[in-house]
């Protein structure tokens, strides 16, 4: 792991854990949406979510 502070793990868990509650809440959007622009805007959003998710945990894995 990069040489991180006390803090900034915190806030790293922090913004890892809002990523992955955006991309829980959006895939249940996605799944519920009936019209299909709709259903794309969220899946993509979902996608992007947990891309930045998996980027933010690669700090840890450092």
């Amino acid at each position: 792991m990069a040489n991180l502070t006390q803090s900034e793990l915190q806030n790293l868990r922090h913004l890892i854990g809002a990523h992955e509650t955006s991309f829980q809440k959006l895939n249940t959007y996605a799944s519920q949406a009936v019209d299909p622009q709709i259903k794309q805007i969220f899946t993509k959003s979902a996608q992007e979510s947990l891309n930045t998710k998996q980027k933010l945990m690669s700090f840890l894995n450092n």
